[in-house]
């Protein structure tokens, strides 16, 4: 016997640089742990096989699993001529002209046109849009009773995009007011539908995808005319939004409208779960929430970013991202993954793993460490990242609406998000990390 035996189990197993060690159940079987009980599955498959392993689950087929930190980073490195879009994925449901039905060099230069949009100053423009949408919203909180917070980040966030894409004031005032009567039954109902595959088009006029098909026929109609509108400002040049950005870098219409779409879709619920999780954690850490409450009145931000970091840790909105391998061969570590096979980063159990974050069930655990520091596998700390100019464009969003949220609820006691009793998952964040 080896000293293999002695091993610790969640280790990577040895690659024989082929495949990955494959999960051994029936497809049918692993599709239904993977879209109903995937943090256990998932926390059990390590175990079995280690940081990588092969899964065949309906929709994605073939795929392999990746939470191995120095695997997840060749990954995200990896060029858009090895990896691309998974498949199937939302531009099923936003359409081919989003971001996420690009691929190579259309998906580069889509990416080179909007990063600049969500940086630096261009970025702190909306601040005064995110402020007075927090206002507005949490002026109709009331005092001294619980309420539920996913409802109102919903609002603000939605607010907040559409203001952002559209134009934060002026005619297209209306149009935004219908748009946030459109959307959120479009997104409930998209979830659900976005990926199952299109059926052929004589059944599209029956059930939910006709539904579907009417909130996206009243979207584009209402965008069309924003965009019809903003073709014609003569100050359309010096306007900071989203679609006059579109329209001045000469996309088509129906591209400008699948990318918007893209925008809300996948923007704005996503920041909302988010800062409902924030609440959720904040009222279970009141000395937390005290702490921020100071270092607002004092105008610090190191431990605003902190704890907004470790939230996204212990409670990641998106516990799995995927692409696809469009090179005869993807060389990841050792192993070799082979054309069109899916690789998915497995995000929970990244943020999950006690090599990076000692005792990680702990939460929430802040440290504010010193500029720079880094991990052993060259990964900084989510919870210990203060360098402002590291932040992302949505944690810069997340720290203005932050701060009026901490300023306005200090007296008010917000309901916790319910957990599920067979999961013990939150219906708001159904992908969440562990307590």
């Amino acid at each position: 016997m080896t000293d293999t035996a002695m091993a610790n189990p969640c280790e990577t197993s040895p690659p024989n640089r082929l495949h990955p060690p494959p999960v051994r159940l029936p497809k049918l079987v692993q599709g239904v742990l993977f879209a109903v009980f995937r943090r256990s599955a998932m926390r059990n498959w390590i175990k079995r096989h280690g940081h990588i392993f092969e899964i065949n689950v309906p929709f994605f087929g073939r795929s392999v699993v990746v939470s191995d930190p120095a695997l997840v980073r060749s990954v995200c490195t990896a060029s858009a001529d090895q990896l691309i879009n998974v498949q199937p994925n939302l531009s099923n449901w936003f359409g081919p002209g989003s971001m996420f039905g690009l691929d190579g060099s259309r998906h580069r230069d889509r990416r080179r046109l909007l990063a600049p949009a969500f940086h630096g100053q261009s970025l702190k423009n909306h601040e005064r849009v995110i402020e007075d949408e927090t206002l507005r919203e949490g002026a109709n909180w009331p005092v001294g009773k619980e309420f539920r917070i996913l409802e109102p980040m919903n609002r603000i966030t939605l607010n907040v995009i559409l203001r952002t894409l559209f134009g934060a004031d002026g005619a297209e005032r209306d149009e935004l007011e219908q748009l946030s009567e459109i959307v959120p039954p479009y997104m409930r109902l998209g979830q659900l539908m976005a990926f199952v595959p299109a059926p052929p088009f004589w059944a599209r006029r029956q059930g939910p995808w006709r539904t579907m098909d009417e909130f996206r026929n009243a979207f584009d109609r209402i965008v069309f005319t924003l965009i019809d509108r903003a073709d014609v400002d003569p100050n359309l040049g010096e306007r900071t939004d989203i679609l006059a950005l579109l329209l001045r870098s000469g996309t088509s219409r129906s591209e400008i409208c699948d990318e918007l779409l893209t925008f809300i879709g996948a923007g704005h619920e996503t920041t909302a779960t988010a800062l409902s999780w924030a609440f959720e954690r904040l009222r279970r850490h009141p000395d937390v929430l005290a702490e921020l409450v100071r270092e607002v009145d004092e105008g610090g931000g190191a431990f605003r970013r902190a704890t907004i970091c470790e939230v996204l840790r212990v409670r990641p909105v998106i516990d799995v991202a995927g692409r696809r391998v469009s090179t005869p061969n993807f060389d990841l570590g050792d192993w070799r993954i082979p054309r069109d096979r899916t690789v998915l980063v497995r995000i929970a159990d990244l943020h999950e793993n006690p090599e990076i974050y000692p005792q990680p069930e702990r939460s929430i655990r802040i440290a504010t460490a010193a500029p720079g520091r880094r991990h052993q596998h060259g990964w900084r700390s989510v919870a210990e990242d203060d360098d402002a100019s590291a932040q992302t464009s949505r944690s810069r969003k997340w720290m203005s609406c932050y701060e009026r949220c901490c300023r306005i609820s200090r007296s008010i006691p917000m309901r916790p998000p319910m957990r599920s009793r067979t999961s013990g998952e939150s219906p708001i964040a159904r992908n969440s990390a562990a307590a």
